[in-house]
This record gives C-alpha cells, sequence and structure tokens, in this order.
C-alpha cells in the first residue's frame, strides 16, 4: 500500500527543492534598483491624491457582481457546445430557455439602471 504513495511523496520532494531554488534564481535575475518612483503604491504615471482607504459607490460593486453572475452562467454554453449532438433538439430547446431567462434578467437589470455608471 504505501507504495502508492511514492510518486507524491517524490513530486513533494521536487516541489520542497525546486520553490527555493526558483527564488533565488529570481532574486539573483532581477534587477534591484527602487527609487522614488518604484516605491509608489501604483506606477501608471499618475501621483495618487487621495488615501487608498477610500470609500467607493456601490453601483461599482453591483456592476462588479452582475459581471460575475452573467459570465459565470455563460460558461454553461461550453460543455453544452461540446455535447451538441449527442443533446440533440431537446438540448437545444433547454439552451434557447437558459438564453432566454439570462436575455430577460440582463434587459430587466438595464431597465432598472443598474448598469448606469453616473
Amino acid at each position: 500500500m504505501p507504495q502508492n504513495y511514492v510518486p507524491i511523496f517524490i513530486f513533494i520532494a521536487f516541489i520542497a527543492v525546486m520553490l527555493p531554488v526558483t527564488l533565488l534564481a529570481a532574486k539573483l535575475v532581477r534587477p534591484d534598483n527602487p527609487g522614488k518612483a518604484k516605491l509608489m503604491p501604483y506606477e501608471c504615471g499618475i501621483d495618487p491624491v487621495d488615501s487608498s482607504r477610500g470609500r467607493y459607490t456601490v453601483r461599482y460593486y453591483i456592476v462588479a457582481i452582475l459581471f460575475v453572475v452573467f459570465d459565470v452562467e455563460t460558461i454553461f454554453l461550453f460543455p453544452w457546445a461540446v455535447q451538441f449532438k449527442a443533446l440533440g433538439a431537446f438540448g437545444l430547446l433547454e439552451m434557447l430557455i437558459f438564453l432566454l431567462i439570462l436575455v430577460v434578467g440582463y434587459i430587466w437589470i438595464w431597465k432598472k439602471g443598474a448598469l448606469e455608471w453616473v
């Protein structure tokens, strides 16, 4: 029974050796020249004007949550597309109903003004 775990132990030992080796190699290769611009919170060319702890409007979070919901829901299209021939007309009807529900939900949140930024 323990011989079944030998590949796992070898893999763990390999990772335990390679992790410090790659971190050390990265430290030796990378440039180390911190300056005023490099030590700023963001290197986008614009000086920070306010605290990073500022408050955001709730609409930002609503749009982010809606994006995640619709993005996750559309992930269901990939397995359906892979099995399209096996599912036949019944699978097509189910996916059309699913997409109809998504479109109705999208239109509803659009009419409610949840996608307005200003």
